[in-house]
Order: C-alpha cells, then structure tokens, then sequence
C-alpha cells in the first residue's frame, strides 16, 4: 500500500496505480473526438440510451467530461450521485458495481491535486480487487458491462468496442438479460447499413431474455422492417408505446420508425411527447422540423392547379418547421444541416435576409464534400432564382463542381451551368463569361452534355421555392 503522506516516490506509484484502474478515464472515451463540446452534446442529447436505467452510468460520464472540462468538484457531486444510484440498483452487489466509480473519484481527486484523498480511492479498488487475487483491476463480468454501457452511451466510434465488451461479459453468463440487452444494441448500431440479418438474432434473444426492455423491441421492429418483415415489426412497436409511453429514447426510435415509412404525422406526435420530458433538447426538435420540412416538400410536389386551396396550409407547415429549427439552431447552432435547412425554408417564407444569415453561417462550418456541394447548388439557386443574381450564381454552382466528389449535386449544378451558356450564348455568341464557362465544362467532362430543355430546380437539392424552370427566368 501506498501511504498517505505523497513524497514524489508514492506520487510516481500513485500514477502507476492509477494507470492501472479500470474507469472512464483509462479508457480513452474522448480519443479521436472532433471537440467536448461535440462529444458532450452526442452523449448527453443525441445518443439514444436506456433511460430509466444505468442512471449510475450516466453520471459516471458526465464525471468525466466535467473533470475534462475542469470542473472537478461539479464531477465529485456527479460521482456521489452514482455511488446513491449505485447502492439503489445494485444493493447486492455495490462493491463491485462501485469499482469504476471509485476509480473515476482517485482520477478527479487526482487533479485536484488531493492525493492523499486519491490514494484512499485507490486503495478502495485494490481491497476489493484483491479477493480476486488481482491488485488493481479484476476480470468480472459486471465491469465488462459497465464498460459496454459506457462506450454504448458515447456511440460514435465506440460501438465496436461496447459490442466486445457484452461478448467477454456474455462468454461468462451467456444467459444474462441485461448482457444480452447490451450485445442486441451494439450489433444493431454496428449493422444498421446495408440491411443484414446479423442483428436479427440478438435483438429476438434480447427480448426473449429481457422482455421488459421496450427499447430493445423497437430496435429489432426497425430491423424487420428493413428486412421486409413489417407486421411483427409494427405490433412490437405499438406494444413497446403501450408498456413504456414516457420513455423518451422509445419514442424517439419509434418516430424514426414512423418517418422512414412516410407517417410524419405519428413521428411528430411521438417526438412532441419526447419533447415534453426534454424540451431543450436540440435533437428532437431538429428532427420535428425536418419532419414539418418532409411535408412542405410534400406539399409542394401538389400540382399547381391544386395549389390554390393548400397555400395557406404550407404557410403553416413552414412557420412549424421554422419554429422547431431556430429552437435547435439556437441550441446547438453546430447541428449538421440546421443552417441549411433553415436558411431554404426561411427563402420560402419570403425572408431573404434571415437565408442569407443562415446561408453564411453554414458556409463558415467545416463540411464534408457532398453537404458542401449541395449548400453551394442551394446557395446558387437563391442567388439565382431569388436574388436574380446570376453571377453570385455562377460562381457556387463553379465551385460546388470544382469539389472533386461525383454526386447528384455535382450534376444537377453542371447542368444549370450548361443552361446558362446555351441562354447567354443565344444572346451574344461572342459571351465572354458564356465562352469561360463553356471552357471550364469541357475541361470537366471532356465533352458538354446537353442541359434537359425544362430543366427546373429539383426538390432534391433543398430549395424550397416554387418550381420555376430557367427557361422562365
């Protein structure tokens, strides 16, 4: 044992130990992450979790990214919340659920600088550990779980590592339900695309074994939909509703469910409901914009001559979809997609001021290739067809083309392009813009294609204003 008097020998072996300890923070939770805030933000609002469970899990993270952040006595208070969550859930075996948790408190109290009161952590994993005959770290199926449910809560890139986690604890005790539970989850994430039955066996054990977890059943619903098996999908859902109406990470799976199947109506009931446990959330209402946005496109695909009666009622599909983006935009301005979404529909509602706000904002984010090409196609259509500004035009559909990534944007983008030079050409065959143009899309392709003759804007690309062809512009 260490003492509790720190000379810079016991602080060296205190850092040895505690490199040793199985917590958050020798796992390396936050490795490869873009930024905290992003991590924070997918762990506590985006990742969809067990909600009235592992209450202990979740406040071991979010532990660790106070202490990351440094503020290490916000993370104590959270660690004296799990230990209470801890002896509630687990009374019968506390002292070992409690293993991560005194490691997470050696590390916080480590940073503070608090050795004395970090040894005594240590020396409470070792007690512990050594009925295992092992001095810091034991093999126990229950810190194999915690681990799964921790690295299952982060999603992202440790979903592999979670499913490895439930494998080790399942080689133990194979018929674990909570276990089970965990290894369904993670191969589902890890399987999600292109549609496989690899999940299809462990989500149908999970439920047998765990049939309690209503989340789990939504999951293997989402499956067998894709698998063409949508009845039994259908009745699990309605039965995972019916036994768990307040839990927001079914809801949420559920309105996914709804979506995918055109029924934006019940998506949206089903995320209001979540919205109302958690009404700050950026997510949800993220998603029940972009479900208000999938019925303005709906509505707009109406033909014109039956427009007439159902204006006033986009108007109003589009004021839903503006109020629930600018709440998520406000939220977290960083969420893909909202700047755009919002700068398109706030060009429908006629507020071209506020689009091109949104428009500069999403311009100054980092963005993969694709979403960059389809931020410039609808950026050019605004200039274009709003703004009546041809040259701001020309200039994003060029260099959403120069993008070197093959898309339908980039297509959709050449042909506007090529319809502008057949139009100024016409006009004045000496178009020096015209002839650059023309240049530059030989040099592209090789040889220009020809534009469609009634090319119109596509809804595809985002652009929510009426159809109008370029001939008629």
């Amino acid at each position: 044992m260490c003492t509790a008097i720190m000379s810079e020998t016991t602080k060296n072996s205190l850092e040895s130990c505690l490199q040793q300890l199985k917590c958050h923070f020798t796992w390396n939770l936050v490795e490869g992450e873009s930024s905290l805030d992003d991590f924070e933000d997918r762990v506590c609002n985006k990742t969809e979790f067990q909600n009235s469970e592992f209450k202990a899990t979740m406040c071991n993270i979010q532990a660790y990214i106070k202490d990351c952040r440094g503020q290490h006595e916000a993370a104590l208070e959270c660690l004296r919340q799990a230990e209470g969550f801890i002896r509630r859930e687990h009374a019968g075996q506390a002292e070992i659920r409690s293993l991560v948790t005194w490691g997470n408190y050696a590390w916080v109290y480590y940073h503070l600088g608090r050795l004395a009161e970090a040894q005594i952590y240590v020396d409470k994993v070792e007690q512990v550990c050594k009925k295992f005959s092992s001095p810091y770290r034991i093999e126990r199926s229950e810190m194999d779980c915690e681990e799964g449910w921790t690295r299952l809560k982060c999603g992202g890139n440790q979903n592999e590592r979670a499913k490895m986690c439930f494998q080790k604890a399942l080689a133990k005790s194979p018929k674990d339900p909570e276990f089970t539970s965990g290894l369904a989850i993670a191969s589902y994430r890890l399987d999600n695309w292109p549609p496989s039955r690899n999940s299809i066996d462990p989500l149908r054990q999970a439920v047998r074994l765990n049939p309690d977890n209503q989340y789990v059943k939504v999951l293997l619903a989402m499956k067998l939909r894709k698998m063409n098996e949508a009845n039994e999908g259908e009745r699990l859902v309605e039965e995972a509703l019916k036994k768990a109406p307040f839990a927001t990470d079914v809801l949420r799976r559920a309105a996914k469910l709804y979506r995918s199947k055109g029924d934006l109506d019940q998506a949206i009931e089903l995320l209001r409901q979540a919205l109302k446990f958690m009404p700050n959330n950026a997510h949800l209402h993220f998603h029940i914009g972009s479900c208000y946005r999938a019925k303005v496109l709906e509505t707009q695909k109406t033909a014109e001559n039956e427009m007439c009666g159902k204006r006033e009622k986009l108007q109003e599909l589009i004021g839903h979809a503006l109020h629930h983006l600018r709440r998520a935009e406000k939220i977290n301005g960083n969420l893909f997609l909202v700047c755009s979404y919002l700068a398109c529909l706030c060009v429908q509602a006629g507020q071209y001021e506020e689009a091109e706000y949104y428009f500069q904002k999403e311009f100054s984010k980092e963005l993969p290739p694709v979403a960059k090409q389809v931020l410039h196609l609808r950026y050019g259509n605004f200039q274009l067809y709003n703004m009546k500004c041809e040259e701001k035009a020309i200039h994003h559909f060029v260099e959403g083309v120069k993008i070197n990534q093959e898309s339908k944007e980039s297509e959709k983008m050449k042909n506007k392009l090529q319809k502008i030079v057949k139009i100024r050409l016409s006009k004045d065959e000496a178009d020096s813009v015209a002839l650059h143009l023309l240049e530059f899309l030989q040099d592209l392709n090789g040889e220009m294609q020809p534009a469609e003759e009634n090319s119109e804007r596509d809804l595809d690309s985002g652009n929510l204003i009426p159809l109008v062809s370029l001939a008629e512009e």
